[in-house]
C-alpha cells in the first residue's frame, strides 16, 4: 500500500470509531511512525509503505480508535507554537489556554509589572499539570521571576521535564494546594484550575476523560477551587496585581461576583474565539 492508500484507510478506520478529525489524526500518527513532519508526507502519497512501516502504525490506529487521545500517542503536544511533553500525568493543552496566555501578555504589555524595590516581576501559576503555562510566561517574560505549584507530584514531574526540555530550570515548582509555602506576594496570579462540575464529569468525551480527574474535577458546581483561590489571593497578591483565571462555559457572572466579594477591581471578562466568557482579569486594591 502507499502512504496515501494507508492513510484513506487508517482515516476510513477513525471514522467508524467515532473519531474527530480522522485524517487529520491518520496523518499525524503515520509521520509520527515514519519520523517526518506531517505535511512532507503530501510530498510522497505514491511511495509505498513495507510491512514494518505499517505495523507500528495500525497499533497506534487501534488506539486512537479506542478513544486514547492523539497527544498521549505523539508524546507531545504544541502550545503558543512550541512542543511538549504530553501525557495522563496531566491534563492535555487546550487552544483556549493559548488564548489566556495571550490575553495576560497583552495585560502585561499595556501596563508592565514593576519590579519591586530592584527585585524581578514575581509570576506564578497555580495549578500548573505539565507546565505549558508556567514555562509560556517564563519564555515570554523571561525578565520575571516565575513560580509554578500542583496538588500532583506527577503532574509537576512532567512540568519540570518539559522545563528542561525549553532549558527554563530557573522555573520554581512545588506541590500545594493552590499556594506555595510562606507568604510571599506575586505581582501576577494565573490559573487554570478544574472548573467541571461534578456530575457532569462522566458525560465528557471519552478523551477527555482519561486526563487526570484531579484536573477536571471543580467539585458540585465547578466553582469549589476557584472560589477557594479567588477568597486566598488578596493575601498573595501585590497591591495593584493582576490575577488572571480561565473558567467554565456558564460561569462567568458567578465568577465576577466573587471576585468583587473579595474586593477586586478593574474586574473584565474575555470571551474566547467561540465566543464563551472564558477568561477573568481583575485587578487587587490596597487593604
Amino acid at each position: 500500500m502507499t502512504v496515501l492508500e494507508t492513510l484513506t484507510a487508517a482515516a476510513g478506520y477513525l471514522t467508524k470509531h467515532g473519531i474527530e478529525s480522522p485524517r487529520l489524526n491518520a496523518e499525524h500518527l503515520l509521520a509520527y511512525v515514519l519520523g517526518k513532519k506531517r505535511l512532507d508526507l503530501y510530498l510522497e502519497f505514491d511511495r509505498p509503505l513495507s510491512d514494518a512501516e505499517r505495523a507500528p502504525l495500525r497499533d497506534l490506529i487501534r488506539e486512537r480508535g479506542s478513544g486514547k487521545p492523539l497527544q498521549h500517542l505523539l508524546g507531545t503536544a504544541e502550545f503558543f507554537g512550541r512542543s511538549f511533553l504530553c501525557d495522563a500525568r496531566a491534563l492535555i493543552p487546550r487552544p483556549e489556554t493559548e488564548q489566556l496566555i495571550e490575553l495576560v501578555l497583552s495585560t502585561l504589555n499595556s501596563q508592565p509589572l514593576a519590579a519591586k524595590g530592584g527585585q524581578d516581576s514575581t509570576l506564578l501559576d497555580i495549578g500548573t499539570g505539565s507546565g505549558v503555562i508556567a514555562i509560556t510566561m517564563a519564555l515570554e517574560r523571561p525578565e520575571a521571576a516565575v513560580f509554578a505549584t500542583d496538588i500532583s507530584p506527577e503532574a509537576l514531574s512532567l512540568a519540570r521535564e518539559n522545563a528542561s526540555r525549553h532549558s527554563r530550570e530557573t522555573i520554581t515548582f512545588s506541590t500545594a494546594d493552590l499556594f506555595p509555602a510562606g507568604e510571599e506576594r506575586f505581582d501576577l496570579i494565573i490559573a487554570n484550575l478544574p472548573y467541571i462540575a461534578s456530575g457532569d464529569l462522566p458525560a465528557l468525551q471519552r478523551e477527555v476523560r482519561q486526563d487526570p480527574l484531579t484536573a477536571l474535577d471543580g467539585g458540585p458546581d465547578g466553582l469549589a477551587i476557584i472560589e477557594r483561590l479567588i477568597a486566598r489571593s488578596p493575601g498573595r497578591l501585590t497591591t495593584g496585581g493582576t490575577l488572571a483565571l480561565e473558567i467554565g462555559h456558564d460561569q462567568a457572572a458567578r465568577v465576577t461576583k466573587i471576585l468583587a466579594q473579595h474586593g477586586f477591581e478593574k474586574i473584565a471578562v474575555h470571551r474566547d474565539y467561540q465566543e464563551i466568557g472564558r477568561f477573568v482579569v481583575a485587578t487587587r486594591v490596597a487593604s
